[in-house]
C-alpha cells in the first residue's frame, strides 16, 4: 500500500501522508463531497485485482449485471441484441476473492474511512460491492444522480471508495462530480421519475455548470459522499476501464428495516 504524496490542486486534494488524510483534506471532503488519494494502491494490489476481474469476466461468473439490464442511454436493448452480453459490473466483489477482503480491511483504508465518517466503519454488502467495467462500443451513459436515491439508512451519510485499476479519463467514461452538491437541499422537482438529476431543466443549469471530471491513474482512490451528484459517460476508447467500488457507513447509521439496504449482511471493519 503506497502512501506517496502528490501535490493538491484546486479541483481535488489527494495527498495521503502516513496513512491518514491531512486536516486540509478532511476539510476539502466536507466542503466538496469528495477527495482523491493519489498513488494509494501499489502494483501488487492492482495486478491481483485485475487477474480476478479478467478471469471472472471471461467466465461471466455470476452475479453479473449486463449493460442491457440497466437500459441506460447507449446500452443494447436486450441481452439478445448485438453487444447485449456486455458486462456492466461484476457484483458481490467482496466474495469473489480474498484480495478484495484484504483491501477493504487494510488498516490504511479503515483509517481514512474513519476520518471521513467520524467513527467505527461498517460496509453494507447490499450496495456497490462490485467491480465496475466500462467496455468499448456498448458501454452506456449514467445520468446525474445521488447514490442515496435508492439507499435507505437512518442518515444519508455514507462514503464510497472507488479504486481505479487503470487510467480513468473523460474519454473512457471517468466519473464527473458536482462539488458541494452533497450539501445542497435539492428539491424533488429537479429530478425525473427515476431520480436522475434533470439536464433539461433550466433551474438545474447553474448547478450542472460546476461539474468537473475526476481523472484517476491506476491505484488512485476517489472517496465520495453518497449525496454527491455524479455521472459517467460512455467509453469512447478501444480499451475496457475497470474500477472497484465499495460503500461504507458509520456503525450508528444502520439501514432502515425491511428496505433493500437491509436485505444483505454487513461487514464490521476492524478499528484502525
Amino acid at each position: 500500500m503506497s502512501t506517496a504524496s502528490v501535490a493538491s490542486t484546486t479541483a481535488e486534494s489527494s495527498v495521503v501522508r502516513e496513512g491518514r488524510f491531512t486536516p486540509a483534506e478532511v476539510s476539502f471532503f466536507e466542503q466538496h463531497g469528495y477527495v482523491v488519494a493519489r498513488g494509494f494502491a501499489d502494483g501488487e494490489w492492482l495486478d491481483r485485482m485485475r487477474m480476478v476481474t479478467l478471469e471472472h469476466l471471461q467466465r461471466e461468473l455470476p452475479p453479473v449485471e449486463f449493460e442491457a439490464d440497466v437500459r441506460y442511454p447507449g446500452a443494447p436493448d436486450t441481452l439478445d441484441s448485438v453487444g447485449g452480453r456486455t458486462v456492466r459490473r461484476l457484483k458481490q466483489a467482496h466474495a469473489r476473492d480474498i484480495v478484495f477482503t484484504e483491501w477493504i480491511t487494510h488498516p490504511t483504508v479503515v483509517s481514512l474511512l474513519q476520518q471521513l465518517l467520524g467513527g467505527r466503519v461498517v460496509m453494507p454488502l447490499a450496495h456497490h460491492n462490485c467491480i465496475m467495467t466500462k467496455q468499448p462500443e456498448f458501454s452506456s451513459e449514467t445520468g446525474w444522480h445521488q447514490d442515496v436515491r435508492y439507499w435507505s439508512f437512518t442518515r444519508p451519510d455514507l462514503v464510497s471508495a472507488w479504486l481505479a485499476l487503470g487510467a480513468e479519463r473523460p474519454q473512457n467514461g471517468c466519473l464527473w462530480v458536482i462539488p458541494g452538491s452533497h450539501r445542497m437541499n435539492l428539491e424533488r422537482f429537479r429530478f425525473d421519475d427515476a431520480l436522475f438529476f434533470r439536464t433539461d431543466l433550466a433551474d438545474n443549469q447553474p448547478i450542472l455548470a460546476t461539474k468537473i471530471p475526476v481523472e484517476l491513474n491506476p491505484g488512485d482512490v476517489l472517496f465520495f459522499h453518497a449525496r454527491t451528484l455524479h455521472s459517467a459517460s460512455r467509453n469512447e476508447t478501444s480499451a475496457t476501464k475497470y474500477s472497484v467500488v465499495f460503500t461504507f457507513r458509520r456503525d450508528d447509521n444502520p439501514p432502515l428495516k425491511n428496505s433493500r439496504s437491509a436485505a444483505a449482511a454487513e461487514l464490521i471493519l476492524p478499528e484502525a
